[in-house]
This record gives structure tokens, sequence and C-alpha cells, in this order.
């Protein structure tokens, strides 16, 4: 009962934050107030699935709602604070309705219950590997507002970095410095997985995370030694974190919601 009732107030105070206007002043506080109220609620809807409360016996409870929800939040948490020193025209409705959709989806596919972990140290494999999703997850949403920030300004129809609040170069930094957060944390969690796993093998999970892995230090690599700019290095950026994407919560959902069987982590 608990968390149908904190999902369903997210889902409301989110659509309420998307369907608001912009404004300043007194307006922009009280959407600032909207969507910081959803984020609560979203964190209690979090807390109350990933604890498996109500459940018949103790443990967490995980799937790849769980997962894509809690991405999301981290994104929005980022952007709570970055939003207040930084105009970020647009971004506030997409992240909105992002989050009411993954709220939604937690609340259908909670994941399946995990009573015992495969080490001690297997929470803090997880918390790594979400920490890595939030990071490159707001590194993605700079690198969509640098696109679109250069497309205005080929197409001459708007003053350039100007209708973002921030020069463009330090847009294309902190996508990047996201990015470097990113790997390192994502390098963490797999040295810890490999170290706490008795017996690796290469399943779709471990080899996507790793084509991931790649395919991000590889950008970071070009980055720095050939200088690699614009929609280059975003198509990188977007085609590692979808490989990321797809190593845990894709494969999660086709054991989960296609093929209906559990498996571990």
């Amino acid at each position: 009962m608990l968390l149908s009732l904190s999902s369903l107030a997210a889902l409301l105070a989110y659509a309420v934050a998307a369907g608001m206007r912009e404004s300043a002043g007194a307006g922009a506080g009280r959407l600032r107030a909207v969507l910081l109220l959803a984020w609560l609620f979203h964190l209690v809807a979090l807390v109350l699935d990933i604890a498996g409360f109500g459940l018949a016996r103790p443990g967490a409870r995980f799937g790849f709602a769980p997962a894509l929800s809690m991405t999301i939040w981290l994104v929005l948490a980022v952007y709570l604070v970055e939003s207040r020193f930084v105009p970020l025209p647009g971004a506030r409705r997409v992240l909105a309705g992002l989050a009411a959709l993954t709220v939604l989806l937690a609340w259908a596919y909670p994941g399946e219950s995990r009573p015992l972990a495969a080490s001690p140290w297997a929470p803090l494999h997880w918390v790594l590997g979400l920490a890595s999703y939030g990071l490159f997850g707001v590194a993605v949403l700079h690198a969509v507002m640098l696109n679109r920030a250069e497309r205005q300004m080929r197409l001459k129809s708007a003053q350039g970095p100007a209708t973002l609040g921030m020069p463009l170069l330090r847009l294309e930094r902190l996508t990047f410095q996201f990015v470097g957060s990113g790997v390192v944390v994502l390098s963490l969690a797999l040295l810890l997985g490999w170290w706490f796993t008795p017996q690796w093998h290469w399943d779709h999970k471990n080899l996507l995370s790793m084509l991931g892995w790649l395919v991000l230090t590889g950008l970071l690599t070009g980055r720095r030694v050939f200088g690699w700019r614009g929609r280059r290095a975003t198509r990188w950026l977007y085609f590692g974190a979808a490989l990321l994407l797809l190593a845990y919560a894709g494969t999660r959902f086709v054991l989960e919601v296609l093929l209906q069987r559990g498996a571990g982590y």
C-alpha cells in the first residue's frame, strides 16, 4: 500500500511538473518545489521497492525497472542542483516525463527478491553500477544539449550557447567530466564484480558491460589523443551508454518480462 501511494504521488507530481510553463521569479520557485516534491516521493518509492517492504522474507528486491527508475532519479538529482546555477531549458519536461515513466515501470515490475548476496561486496558492486548509470545518464543529457546548441549555431536560429545560459565549451567540458567520472566508477564496479564472482563467465550482462566500458574508455582516449569533439564524440557516448543500458536493464527485461523467469545477478 505504501509503495503504491508513494508511486502514485510521484507520478502526479511529475505530471504537474511536466505540465507547468517555464517562468521566472516566484513561478520558477514553485516549479522547482513541485519537481523536488516529485523527486522525494520517487525516492520513497525506490526505498520501499528495493528494500522489499512487505515481502514475506527479508532481503532486497531489484530488477530492470528499479534500475531504470534509480538512474533517472540520480539524473534528476544532478539536474536539481545544476539548474539552480545554470538555466537548462527543455530538460525539465523531458526528465519529468522519463521519471514518471520509470516510476510506472517500477510499480508494475518491482523485480525479484534477493534474500542473499553472493558476497559481502555485492551491495557495493550494485551501488557503483547504479552510480555509473546515473553519471552516464547525466553525460547523455548534457550531450543532447550540446548537440542542440551546435545545431542552433549552424542554422543561425539562435545566438549560440547563450540559449543554454552557459558557454558551449563549458557545456562540452562538463559532458566529458561526467563521462570520465562514470568510467572510473564503472571500472571499480566491474573489478569488484570480477573479484567476488567465484566463476566468472561471459554472459550477456558481462559482455555488454565490457563492450560499453571499452567504447567509453575509447571515447576518452580519442578525445585526449585525437581531439574528438562534436558529433563524433557524442555518437561514441550514445553508443557506449546504450550498451550499458542493455547490459543490465536490457538483459533483466528479457529475463523478467519476455522469458518470465528469474536469474542470479
